[in-house]
């Protein structure tokens, strides 16, 4: 791409070689599916079809802590939706989420069974459906979803704004690099003065813990973008706190594990169908040609 000023045509079209970046391949402006093939569906009422991207993590955590609390009616199957390879344009999926993105529910108790698209959605459509990690005083329940969807509201800014042109983009901008990297500072920073105050966003732990966690948590761990130190994230003392203890969680470390594809296998688990899967990860045993 030049570095000269660029003039936006009368009408936009879409030219798909021109279109940049590490996404470009799976990127197109139109709905609907390119594909036939069908979902699997496993044992469980709960079916999830995901990827261990932020988004997608946010909802096998409280998938793992309402287990971890007792709630055996939680119990899911786990498929993993890879992204990289077109399979959010599969027919199947889009009958789910006709907006192509990852996660996507199915409730097979219901009938018909029920959908829901939008890890926020999900994260409701859950904590309501177990009666769990969401305030039942409605003060701190509308403070809670203030910040569910404060969270949902933001991170475009994060990961379709600051990740893609910090990590993502052909080459580096300095004005977009600048203008998304002070808006993710700001974010930051509202954080940190919420947290100076409160063990947890709301009231109790609670999905809009687990949302903004998964996001602004594993950012200043270090695990989006490579940019902790370009950020400095140190400085986000009460911010960082909070992400270390939402880390230390069993269930948090199990949901991070869950349709993870692409780093160590001791670490990840492409596909689960029951609790014993932690242990044998025999998806990825597959998938590393093992027996």
């Amino acid at each position: 791409m030049s570095s000269d000023s660029y003039t936006p045509p009368k009408v936009w079209t879409w030219e798909k070689d021109k279109a940049g970046g590490r996404f470009a391949s799976i990127n197109r402006p139109i709905a609907g599916p390119t594909h036939d093939k069908d979902l699997p569906v496993g044992k469980h009422p709960l079916q999830l079809y995901s990827l261990a991207t932020p988004n997608g993590v946010k909802v096998t955590v409280m998938l793992e802590e309402l287990l971890a609390a007792g709630h055996a009616g939680a119990e899911y199957d786990a498929w993993l939706i890879n992204i990289g390879e077109g399979d959010q344009f599969g027919s199947g999926f889009v009958a789910i989420n006709p907006n192509s993105k990852i996660p996507a529910l199915l409730d097979m108790s219901s009938e018909p069974p029920q959908r829901v698209f939008e890890s926020g959605s999900i994260l409701l459509y859950l904590a309501e459906k177990f009666g769990a990690f969401l305030p039942t005083d409605p003060a701190m329940r509308t403070e809670a979803l203030s910040w569910l969807f404060w969270q949902m509201g933001s991170a475009p800014y994060l990961g379709g704004g600051f990740g893609h042109f910090y990590a993502y983009a052909p080459e580096k901008w300095q004005y977009p690099i600048d203008r998304f990297t002070m808006e993710a500072k700001r974010q930051l920073d509202v954080l940190d003065r919420h947290l100076a105050d409160h063990d947890w966003m709301a009231g109790d732990y609670s999905i809009a813990d687990m949302a903004i966690w998964a996001w602004y948590g594993q950012l200043v761990l270090g695990r989006l973008y490579e940019a902790a130190e370009f950020l400095d994230v140190t400085s986000y003392t009460h911010l960082m706190a909070w992400a270390e203890k939402i880390d230390g969680r069993r269930a948090v470390q199990r949901g991070r594990m869950v349709n993870k594809a692409n780093g160590d296998p001791a670490g990840q688990l492409r596909e689960r169908h029951d609790a014993a899967d932690f242990d044998t990860r025999t998806q990825d045993k597959i998938g590393e040609g093992q027996e």
